[in-house]
């Protein structure tokens, strides 16, 4: 076998890997501080700060419904400098908001900047990885995500503790100014040519040309997990002060983060050795596993031993049902396919905490993440029902 023909850390691989996680630090960073800055700058409500901080999920999740369709009919790589130039617009449009809803608007924008961004970077990464290292190299593209979860939000609690919002907004603007800079360094990828016929099918306003039927089963499945994790990460300060763990809590996603590290590029050859179903079925029931401790701790090394059991297998379940979408569809539609996968994940994220925030008052924190432990289970009969028994676990990827 040629080695050049399954590099993986290629020269395109890592600017994308780079755009990926600016972009993602980006978010993270402004998420944590975005409510804050809200209510002291404009003197906003609770409400209103907590919009100004979910609004950028929502410009996200509408720019994915277009996105794939516009990777499609103009390329991976313009649409990639569309979704970073609308990031380091919207992160410079940040020093000049002065009310509430401006600041609405911004984020609103910056959240479609994001969508588009990250879309486009992981059908790049889906199109340039070898077809034998499918799962492999996603979980390596993966890691841009998980570091920027775990150094986003450490940098926006330290500059807004020892600095400003302004070093905060400049922190943001120098680095979507690098990922413009950078950008240029993507060579000339090879664009999947559309018929003529598909770019007129492309054209009409119909559910093929928003998202990709073959990849919603399994991102069915990523929604409900989401929606599980979601829980974990929306009421975590809350139920650590309320079972007295804050301090252990504290080192929670650094526990999360440093398993997921360790292990995605592990999953990622065995994903590709084994098969999905031998990912995930132990995935999900290591993922209960977690929920199911989460939910009794009492102690603090419980608490993080939860965090290395939720990381793990929440970890081995997003990259693998996104490499699933991508083993799955042809390769003209590959952006539609990222696009349908995202739009769903969003979905699971924005879905759970609403639907927790409405059942914790009558069952309590501990029962809450009981039950999202049960649901976890269900989640692995869903798979099993919606892609486990169709997939081969031979070597090999791309075959059902």
């Amino acid at each position: 076998m040629n080695p050049k023909k399954t590099r993986l850390w290629t020269n395109d691989f890592v600017v994308v890997f780079v755009e990926n996680f600016i972009a993602a630090l980006n978010f993270y960073l402004l998420m944590i501080v975005m409510s804050g800055y809200a209510m002291s700058k404009f003197n906003s409500s609770p409400g209103e700060a907590g919009f100004s901080a979910s609004i950028f999920i929502i410009g996200g999740l509408i720019a994915r419904l277009f996105v794939g369709k516009w990777i499609g009919q103009i390329g991976h790589k313009k649409t990639l400098y569309v979704g970073v130039i609308l990031n380091l617009i919207m992160t410079l449009l940040y020093f000049r908001v002065n009310n509430i809803r401006l600041l609405f608007a911004v984020r609103f924008l910056h959240g479609m900047g994001f969508g588009i961004t990250t879309t486009a970077a992981a059908t790049i990464v889906a199109n340039i990885i070898p077809m034998e290292r499918k799962g492999e190299g996603i979980a390596y593209f993966g890691l841009s995500q998980i570091l920027a979860t775990a150094i986003g939000p450490f940098l926006g609690m330290l500059i807004s503790q020892h600095g400003s919002f302004v070093i905060i907004f400049a922190t943001c603007a120098v680095a979507s100014a690098i990922s413009l800079v950078i950008l240029p360094f993507l060579s000339s990828l090879h664009e999947i040519k559309l018929t003529k016929e598909q770019l007129e099918k492309m054209k009409e306003f119909k559910f093929n040309n928003f998202f990709e039927p073959r990849v919603i089963p399994i991102s069915v499945v990523g929604m409900f997990i989401f929606s599980c994790y979601s829980s974990v990460v929306s009421f975590l300060e809350v139920y650590s002060k309320e079972i007295h763990l804050v301090d252990a809590a504290s080192f929670f996603f650094i526990v999360y983060a440093t398993v997921i590290l360790v292990s995605r590029p592990i999953i990622g050859r065995l994903f590709d050795s084994k098969g999905e179903n031998a990912i995930m079925y132990p995935a999900i029931l290591i993922f209960t596993a977690g929920m199911v401790l989460f939910s009794q701790t009492h102690h603090g090394y419980t608490l993080l031993l939860a965090a290395a059991l939720i990381g793990l297998g929440f970890g081995a379940i997003q990259s693998s049902t996104q490499a699933i979408s991508v083993k799955i569809t042809p390769q003209h539609r590959m952006g539609l396919a990222n696009s349908t996968y995202f739009v769903f994940s969003d979905i699971g994220m924005g879905i759970g905490p609403l639907a927790v925030g409405f059942i914790i008052p009558f069952t309590g924190y501990r029962g809450i993440y009981m039950l999202m432990a049960v649901f976890a289970v269900v989640c692995l009969l869903l798979y099993y029902l919606l892609h486990g028994k169709k997939a081969m676990c031979s070597k090999g990827v791309g075959h059902f």
